[in-house]
Protein backbone atom coordinates (compact mmCIF):
# COMPACT_ATOMS: atom_id res chain seq x y z
CA UNK A 1 0.00 0.00 0.00
CA UNK A 2 1.01 3.70 -0.09
CA UNK A 3 0.15 6.09 1.81
CA UNK A 4 0.63 9.96 1.30
CA UNK A 5 0.05 12.56 3.90
CA UNK A 6 -0.36 15.95 3.50
CA UNK A 7 2.73 16.07 1.27
CA UNK A 8 3.76 19.76 0.82
CA UNK A 9 6.76 20.87 -1.35
CA UNK A 10 8.23 24.33 -2.54
CA UNK A 11 10.80 25.30 -4.72
CA UNK A 12 11.36 28.81 -3.92
CA UNK A 13 8.23 30.97 -3.99
CA UNK A 14 6.13 28.16 -5.69
CA UNK A 15 4.20 25.84 -4.00
CA UNK A 16 4.73 22.50 -6.01
CA UNK A 17 2.79 19.94 -3.61
CA UNK A 18 -0.34 21.55 -1.58
CA UNK A 19 -1.06 19.04 1.50
CA UNK A 20 -1.46 15.95 -0.89
CA UNK A 21 -2.69 12.85 0.49
CA UNK A 22 -3.88 9.96 -1.47
CA UNK A 23 -4.15 6.40 -0.67
CA UNK A 24 -3.37 3.56 -3.29
CA UNK A 25 -4.53 -0.14 -2.24
CA UNK A 26 -2.43 -3.18 -3.18
CA UNK A 27 -3.76 -5.36 -5.88
CA UNK A 28 -4.56 -1.63 -7.45
CA UNK A 29 -3.46 -0.05 -10.34
CA UNK A 30 -3.21 3.88 -10.33
CA UNK A 31 -3.36 6.90 -12.47
CA UNK A 32 -1.97 10.41 -11.52
CA UNK A 33 -2.84 13.05 -14.46
CA UNK A 34 -2.15 16.22 -14.88
CA UNK A 35 -0.54 19.22 -16.93
CA UNK A 36 3.20 20.12 -17.12
CA UNK A 37 4.17 21.58 -13.85
CA UNK A 38 1.05 20.11 -12.16
CA UNK A 39 3.19 18.31 -9.12
CA UNK A 40 3.55 14.47 -10.65
CA UNK A 41 7.18 14.27 -10.37
CA UNK A 42 7.64 16.06 -7.49
CA UNK A 43 4.99 13.91 -5.77
CA UNK A 44 6.70 10.74 -7.49
CA UNK A 45 10.70 11.71 -5.99
CA UNK A 46 9.06 12.52 -2.98
CA UNK A 47 7.49 9.06 -2.76
CA UNK A 48 10.40 7.27 -3.73
CA UNK A 49 12.57 9.14 -1.18
CA UNK A 50 14.82 11.06 -4.06
CA UNK A 51 13.52 14.21 -2.03
CA UNK A 52 12.55 15.21 1.50
CA UNK A 53 9.22 17.14 1.55
CA UNK A 54 8.50 20.16 3.67
CA UNK A 55 5.50 18.53 5.32
CA UNK A 56 3.68 15.37 5.44
CA UNK A 57 5.22 12.12 5.11
CA UNK A 58 4.55 8.59 2.59
CA UNK A 59 4.10 5.20 4.13
CA UNK A 60 5.18 2.50 1.32
CA UNK A 61 3.58 -0.99 3.12
CA UNK A 62 3.32 0.69 6.45
CA UNK A 63 7.27 1.69 6.21
CA UNK A 64 8.19 5.72 6.50
CA UNK A 65 10.13 6.44 3.43
CA UNK A 66 11.78 9.02 5.53
CA UNK A 67 11.80 7.87 9.19
CA UNK A 68 13.06 3.85 7.33
CA UNK A 69 14.42 4.46 3.91
CA UNK A 70 16.35 1.46 3.39
CA UNK A 71 13.27 -1.24 4.11
CA UNK A 72 11.06 0.91 2.31
CA UNK A 73 13.34 0.97 -0.82
CA UNK A 74 13.20 -2.58 -0.76
CA UNK A 75 9.59 -2.69 -1.30
CA UNK A 76 9.75 -0.58 -4.42
CA UNK A 77 10.26 -0.99 -8.03
CA UNK A 78 10.97 2.28 -9.55
CA UNK A 79 11.24 3.47 -13.15
CA UNK A 80 12.22 7.21 -13.95
CA UNK A 81 10.41 9.10 -16.55
CA UNK A 82 14.44 9.09 -18.36
CA UNK A 83 16.28 6.17 -16.68
CA UNK A 84 19.84 5.92 -15.60
CA UNK A 85 22.23 3.35 -16.38
CA UNK A 86 25.77 2.23 -16.39
CA UNK A 87 26.18 3.02 -20.02
CA UNK A 88 29.65 1.08 -20.75
CA UNK A 89 27.43 -2.63 -18.90
CA UNK A 90 25.61 -5.04 -20.92
CA UNK A 91 22.11 -5.75 -19.86
CA UNK A 92 22.87 -9.33 -17.80
CA UNK A 93 25.41 -7.15 -16.07
CA UNK A 94 23.41 -4.33 -15.07
CA UNK A 95 20.45 -7.41 -13.95
CA UNK A 96 22.93 -8.49 -11.67
CA UNK A 97 24.15 -5.03 -10.17
CA UNK A 98 20.52 -4.41 -9.45
CA UNK A 99 20.49 -7.91 -8.20
CA UNK A 100 23.35 -7.63 -5.61
CA UNK A 101 21.93 -4.22 -4.62
CA UNK A 102 18.57 -5.61 -3.25
CA UNK A 103 20.80 -8.58 -1.90
CA UNK A 104 18.99 -11.67 -4.54
CA UNK A 105 20.25 -15.42 -4.09
CA UNK A 106 22.61 -15.49 -7.35
CA UNK A 107 20.16 -18.49 -9.18
CA UNK A 108 16.93 -16.97 -8.13
CA UNK A 109 17.81 -13.23 -9.94
CA UNK A 110 19.47 -15.07 -12.87
CA UNK A 111 16.01 -17.12 -13.31
CA UNK A 112 14.02 -13.69 -13.30
CA UNK A 113 16.43 -11.58 -15.50
CA UNK A 114 16.04 -14.59 -18.05
CA UNK A 115 11.72 -14.79 -17.69
CA UNK A 116 11.83 -10.64 -17.64
CA UNK A 117 14.33 -10.75 -20.74
CA UNK A 118 11.98 -12.86 -22.65
CA UNK A 119 8.55 -10.72 -21.51
CA UNK A 120 10.66 -7.72 -22.96
CA UNK A 121 12.40 -9.22 -25.50
CA UNK A 122 15.91 -8.24 -24.61
CA UNK A 123 17.67 -11.58 -25.44
CA UNK A 124 18.32 -10.17 -28.82
CA UNK A 125 20.17 -7.29 -27.09
CA UNK A 126 21.87 -8.93 -23.71
CA UNK A 127 25.72 -8.39 -25.19
CA UNK A 128 25.43 -4.99 -26.45
CA UNK A 129 26.38 -2.33 -23.73
CA UNK A 130 23.69 -0.22 -23.07
CA UNK A 131 24.79 2.99 -24.44
CA UNK A 132 24.60 1.05 -28.18
CA UNK A 133 20.77 0.43 -27.57
CA UNK A 134 17.49 2.17 -29.00
CA UNK A 135 15.55 4.14 -26.04
CA UNK A 136 12.79 1.76 -26.83
CA UNK A 137 14.99 -1.17 -25.02
CA UNK A 138 16.37 0.81 -22.76
CA UNK A 139 13.09 1.86 -21.88
CA UNK A 140 11.79 -2.18 -21.55
CA UNK A 141 15.21 -2.64 -19.55
CA UNK A 142 14.47 0.00 -17.17
CA UNK A 143 11.20 -1.61 -16.15
CA UNK A 144 12.42 -5.17 -16.18
CA UNK A 145 15.12 -4.16 -13.73
CA UNK A 146 12.90 -2.36 -11.53
CA UNK A 147 10.72 -5.71 -11.75
CA UNK A 148 14.06 -7.94 -10.56
CA UNK A 149 13.24 -8.19 -7.01
CA UNK A 150 9.43 -8.61 -7.16
CA UNK A 151 8.52 -5.48 -5.29
CA UNK A 152 5.30 -4.82 -3.47
CA UNK A 153 4.98 -1.52 -4.90
CA UNK A 154 5.50 -0.40 -8.50
CA UNK A 155 6.46 3.34 -9.47
CA UNK A 156 6.40 3.92 -13.27
CA UNK A 157 6.75 7.90 -14.61
CA UNK A 158 5.52 8.51 -18.41
CA UNK A 159 5.70 4.37 -19.20
CA UNK A 160 5.19 4.49 -22.77
CA UNK A 161 8.04 6.51 -23.75
CA UNK A 162 9.61 5.47 -26.95
CA UNK A 163 8.10 1.79 -27.09
CA UNK A 164 6.59 0.99 -30.14
CA UNK A 165 2.42 -0.62 -29.98
CA UNK A 166 3.91 -4.43 -29.55
CA UNK A 167 6.05 -3.34 -26.73
CA UNK A 168 3.47 -0.79 -25.34
CA UNK A 169 0.85 -3.42 -25.35
CA UNK A 170 3.49 -5.87 -23.42
CA UNK A 171 4.05 -2.82 -20.74
CA UNK A 172 -0.02 -2.44 -20.55
CA UNK A 173 -0.31 -6.36 -19.53
CA UNK A 174 2.68 -5.86 -16.91
CA UNK A 175 0.99 -3.27 -15.46
CA UNK A 176 -2.06 -5.21 -14.82
CA UNK A 177 -0.39 -8.45 -14.08
CA UNK A 178 1.31 -6.59 -11.08
CA UNK A 179 -1.62 -5.54 -9.71
CA UNK A 180 -3.56 -8.49 -9.84
CA UNK A 181 -0.75 -10.22 -8.32
CA UNK A 182 -1.27 -7.92 -5.00
CA UNK A 183 1.33 -5.07 -5.73
CA UNK A 184 0.24 -1.42 -5.41
CA UNK A 185 0.90 0.07 -9.13
CA UNK A 186 1.27 3.74 -9.59
CA UNK A 187 1.74 5.21 -13.06
CA UNK A 188 2.28 9.09 -14.01
CA UNK A 189 1.45 9.78 -17.20
CA UNK A 190 -0.18 12.35 -20.05
CA UNK A 191 -1.85 9.75 -22.14
CA UNK A 192 -5.16 9.75 -20.94
CA UNK A 193 -6.04 7.01 -23.52
CA UNK A 194 -3.56 4.97 -21.72
CA UNK A 195 -4.93 5.72 -17.89
CA UNK A 196 -8.36 5.38 -19.65
CA UNK A 197 -7.93 1.65 -20.97
CA UNK A 198 -5.99 0.30 -17.46
CA UNK A 199 -6.09 2.94 -14.73
CA UNK A 200 -8.41 1.56 -11.75
CA UNK A 201 -9.02 4.72 -10.15
CA UNK A 202 -7.40 8.12 -11.71
CA UNK A 203 -6.02 11.27 -9.76
CA UNK A 204 -6.39 14.51 -11.62
CA UNK A 205 -3.58 16.36 -9.84
CA UNK A 206 -3.36 20.48 -10.72
CA UNK A 207 -1.27 23.37 -9.40
CA UNK A 208 -0.38 21.28 -6.64
CA UNK A 209 -3.51 20.00 -5.82
CA UNK A 210 -5.69 17.06 -6.27
CA UNK A 211 -8.77 17.88 -8.11
CA UNK A 212 -10.21 14.78 -8.41
CA UNK A 213 -9.90 10.93 -7.27
CA UNK A 214 -12.08 8.01 -8.28
CA UNK A 215 -12.69 5.74 -11.02
CA UNK A 216 -13.04 7.02 -14.67
CA UNK A 217 -17.37 6.48 -13.97
CA UNK A 218 -16.93 8.03 -10.70
CA UNK A 219 -15.56 11.60 -12.57
CA UNK A 220 -17.99 11.16 -15.11
CA UNK A 221 -20.69 11.58 -12.76
CA UNK A 222 -19.51 14.65 -11.73
CA UNK A 223 -20.06 16.19 -15.46
CA UNK A 224 -23.58 17.71 -16.19
CA UNK A 225 -22.98 16.00 -19.87
CA UNK A 226 -23.21 12.59 -19.92
CA UNK A 227 -20.66 10.25 -22.06
CA UNK A 228 -17.98 12.88 -22.09
CA UNK A 229 -14.22 11.18 -22.54
CA UNK A 230 -11.53 11.17 -20.26
CA UNK A 231 -10.01 13.87 -22.83
CA UNK A 232 -12.93 16.58 -22.28
CA UNK A 233 -13.05 16.35 -18.74
CA UNK A 234 -9.63 16.56 -17.80
CA UNK A 235 -9.01 19.43 -20.11
CA UNK A 236 -12.64 21.41 -18.81
CA UNK A 237 -10.63 20.58 -14.96
CA UNK A 238 -7.58 22.01 -15.78
CA UNK A 239 -8.36 24.95 -18.33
Amino acid sequence: MIEIDSLTMHYGALKALDGLSLSIRPGELFAFLGPNGAGKTTAIKLLTGLMRPDAGSVRLCGIDVQADPLRARALLGYVPDVAVFYEKLSAPEFMQFIAELFGMEAKHAANRTRELFTQFALHEHCWQRIENLSHGTRQRLAIASALLHEPQVFVIDEPMVGLDPVHARVVKEELRRQSRAGAAVLMSTHLLNIAEEVADRIGILHRGRLLFVGTLDELRATRSSSGLSLEQIFLEMVS
